[in-house]
């Protein structure tokens, strides 16, 4: 006989039962490997504010003695004359910015066409073929676009100099030139480095902007055709504005690495220590190219100021690609793709 059983407690509770709504939280067992490829990313990850770090140190390490020489004036001094202790980058830094920016205004509006045209227009065997022309492009050595430019580019677009200068200088005046209507007056200007500089941008900027432009949700897609959309009217109010944030972000990259150009740019330009703010005329220079240019000849101090000049380019493009991404992060093209 078997003993009865015993009566259910009075205040004894039934088991939750887990609310469909909440989802569960899965968790698995970490193996070795997963820790040792965990480890491995985190190391990789890691390396790179290290390397970042040491680049900085170094370069501060290596430049104290300029910028101890001649102290803040660095920033303000548009010379250059090392032996005198008279040296700054108050010229170099902004030739060198509109440099960057010339190439900008040119590169943004054919990279964004061609992005666009890759994406969303091009037959699928030419949009394959189009995407590893534009890789190829950026796989070209910065001396063949800067030989490129020197003996095919230059004598070809002192017309178009000319012409500005001539038809639209007095109504823009940094169009002007100012020393004399001869071919040498529009060589090695600002303007011509800028061009050179805006097709080593363009494949940068066309292949990022064509990796967001085709994440654009389909969904989205096929809702604007569905409300009779044309596809033009379809890019404008699906593809672009998803992919702004993402656009804003590869022009922004696209502008450090024009800042950071060199032997292209020391090519192309005369060097000059004032400021350029007529972009035809004969005479450039940008941090990059005045590193090149000096480096094989400088003493102790010059190496030092040289250096110190590095460092400003290196925050500076720091700063843009930090903005860059900050910008990316912040959007919606940026969000979708950052899982």
């Amino acid at each position: 006989m078997t003993a009865a059983a015993e009566p259910a407690a009075p205040h004894a509770e039934a088991p939750r039962q887990p609310d469909p709504d909440v989802p569960r939280t899965i968790t698995a067992p970490a193996t070795n490997g997963d820790r040792v490829f965990r480890g491995l990313l985190r190391t990789a990850g890691l390396s790179v504010f290290a390397i970042m770090g040491l680049i900085a140190f170094f370069l501060i390490l290596r430049g104290a003695e300029a910028l101890k020489a001649v102290g803040l004036d660095f920033f303000t001094e548009q010379k250059w004359q090392t032996q005198a202790h008279n040296f700054g980058i108050a010229a170099v830094l902004p030739n060198g910015i509109l440099i960057a920016l010339i190439a900008l205004v040119i590169a943004v509006p054919v990279a964004l066409a061609a992005a666009i045209f890759i994406s969303e227009y091009a037959p699928v065997r030419l949009r394959a073929a189009l995407i590893s022309l534009v890789d190829l492009m950026a796989a070209i050595p910065s001396i063949v676009y800067g030989l490129w430019g020197l003996f095919f580019l230059q004598p070809r677009i002192i017309g178009l100099s000319r012409w500005l200068s001539n038809h639209v200088g007095d109504t823009i005046p940094f169009l002007k030139v100012r020393t004399g209507d001869i071919g040498t007056s529009y060589t090695s200007s600002t303007f011509i480095a800028g061009v050179v500089v805006s097709l080593m941008i363009i494949p940068i900027i066309t292949s990022l902007s064509r990796e967001v432009f085709s994440q654009a949700p389909q969904g989205e897609r096929e809702g604007a055709y569905a409300l009779g959309s044309t596809r033009w009217g379809m890019v404008r109010t699906v593809v672009l504005p998803f992919g702004r944030g993402g656009v804003i972000g590869a022009v922004m990259l696209g502008f450090g690495r024009a800042m950071g150009e060199t032997i292209a740019v020391a090519l192309i330009i005369s060097p000059s220590f004032r400021p350029m703010t007529h972009i035809l005329e004969n005479g450039a220079n940008s941090i990059s190219a005045l590193i090149a240019l000096r480096f094989g000849e400088s003493d102790s101090l010059s190496l030092s100021a040289l250096m110190a000049a590095g460092l400003v380019l290196f925050a500076l493009t720091l700063l843009v690609n930090v903005g860059a991404g900050f910008v990316i992060n912040r959007s919606r093209s940026g969000a979708a793709t950052a899982d």
